[in-house]
């Protein structure tokens, strides 16, 4: 059964290598809205919740280099807001009012789902669209109806949910990287051109 499951694993894993231009424009888009003040927000239920708060906090705090921090935030984190909306408004709509709440223009929104199909994360997509917030999908299977309600949406081949998940954290720690090395590059850049003045 292991051998068997590595061996899935690495199929998946591998299977990814067509998508190279995609986490590539992932990156740049990502790099692109921090650059410039915007924030990136992620979002996705059970294990997706879980990935959303680790890669949120790669940002945050560092994934490989010492350089500033990245403004990053998972709409998963806060209990009181999410129980309330969902007393208030149901649960598909905790993702959502948080997404009214904080996103603005020129932010970056993720949404994880191995489904394609979690109602809170396709109705936050739909609210973000609307508020001008560039929406990342992170998927599997066919990508579901979150391939609909997404601008870049990066969808795992495979039908297994976990296969799915640990393709969706190699690919944020991926995002990581390329946005981790932009970030440095442009505080190395900031540091010259401050000595040379």
């Amino acid at each position: 059964m292991i051998q068997a499951t590595l061996a899935a694993h690495c199929a998946v894993i591998r299977a990814l290598a067509p998508m190279e231009p995609d986490i590539l424009h992932f990156g740049e888009r990502a790099w692109a809205c921090l650059a410039s003040g915007g924030r990136i927000f992620w979002m996705g239920n059970g294990g997706s919740a879980a990935d959303s708060q680790h890669l949120a906090a790669e940002l945050v705090g560092r994934f490989e280099r010492e350089r500033p921090g990245l403004a990053s935030l998972a709409l998963t984190t806060d209990s009181s807001v999410l129980t309330s909306v969902a007393n208030d408004y149901g649960f598909e709509s905790i993702f959502a009012r948080q997404v009214e709440a904080l996103c603005r223009p020129g932010d970056l929104l993720v949404g994880l789902s191995t489904s394609g199909n979690s109602a809170n994360v396709v109705r936050a997509m739909e609210r973000a669209a609307a508020l001008r917030v560039y929406r990342v999908g992170l998927t599997g299977g066919s990508g579901g109806i979150l391939r609909e309600h997404s601008d870049l949406c990066l969808v795992v081949p495979s039908g297994n949910t976990a296969r799915i998940q640990e393709a969706h954290i190699l690919i944020g720690h991926l995002l990581c990287d390329l946005v981790e090395r932009s970030a440095v590059q442009a505080a190395e850049r900031r540091a010259t051109m401050t000595l040379e003045r």
